[in-house]
């Protein structure tokens, strides 16, 4: 539950001169919620201990931009990469390359891992994003997250941001499994609204499909109590195993 939620009074945060959020995508309706609240924006960056630790915020912009984690900061490049190497179109999701003084130098005694991520001066973050027009990032997901289904790529995060949207789910995430028609196929897991109903597959399937491609849509849809967080709260995608894994 949020701290707006919470009934908080409107002058809690009166001392704060800026607010900023990272580690997992902020909700804009919680977002837009705290600043209806309590007239204090929150700013969106991103960032890895690598970096030192931050790449890019909106708070250079100071105005709500929400769903984006600003432009570099200065004296940091930023490119998005093909799986080529080659820099990717204006809107089309690439891997964050990191270059600047505050890119790290190395792994302590690890020169394998350190090779694995550094070339030529530039991070390779395993970040996937977008740019717009104005050089405003918005993050796709993780590469190591990548579903790939009939040689398309399906981003969780993106499928997660659909789930989301239905009534009879309050969380979702979502990950790739074997599939021997298709390569992988993508697979929900969902967590029912406290006191509701869970969703069905059918349902679940119809909500997607009608937002999203095909191919993206979950195969399957496991109804869990809640999804494995770390201490940062991001999903654990990687602790969750589907039933005939179990």
């Amino acid at each position: 539950m949020s701290i707006a939620a919470r009934g908080a009074p409107a002058d809690a945060f009166r001392s704060v001169r800026l607010a900023v959020a990272g580690a997992a995508e902020l909700p804009e309706p919680l977002a837009a919620a705290f600043l209806d609240r309590f007239g204090v924006t929150i700013y969106e960056g991103y960032g890895l201990t690598e970096a030192a630790p931050i790449v890019s915020t909106t708070a250079v912009d100071r105005r709500p931009r929400w769903g984006s984690i600003g432009p570099p900061l200065p004296g940091v490049d930023v490119r998005l990469v093909d799986a080529d190497g080659s820099d990717v179109a204006v809107g089309d999701p690439g891997e964050i390359w990191v270059r600047g003084p505050n890119v790290f130098v190395g792994y302590w005694n690890d020169p394998d891992a350190t090779a694995r991520v550094l070339a030529d001066g530039w991070l390779r973050t395993g970040d996937v994003a977008v740019s717009d027009d104005d050089g405003f990032l918005s993050l796709v997901d993780r590469m190591k997250d990548l579903v790939i289904v009939s040689g398309f790529n399906v981003y969780p995060a993106e499928v997660e941001e659909v789930l989301l949207t239905h009534p009879d789910v309050a969380d979702a995430a979502v990950i790739g499994v074997p599939n021997a028609r298709t390569g992988e196929a993508v697979v929900a897991f969902v967590v029912a609204p406290s006191g509701g109903v869970a969703p069905t597959l059918a349902s679940v399937r119809d909500h997607v499909s009608r937002r999203l491609a095909r191919y993206k849509v979950p195969s399957a849809v496991h109804v869990v109590p809640e999804l494995p967080r770390n201490q940062s709260g991001k999903v654990l995608r990687r602790a969750l195993v589907t039933p005939a894994d179990s």
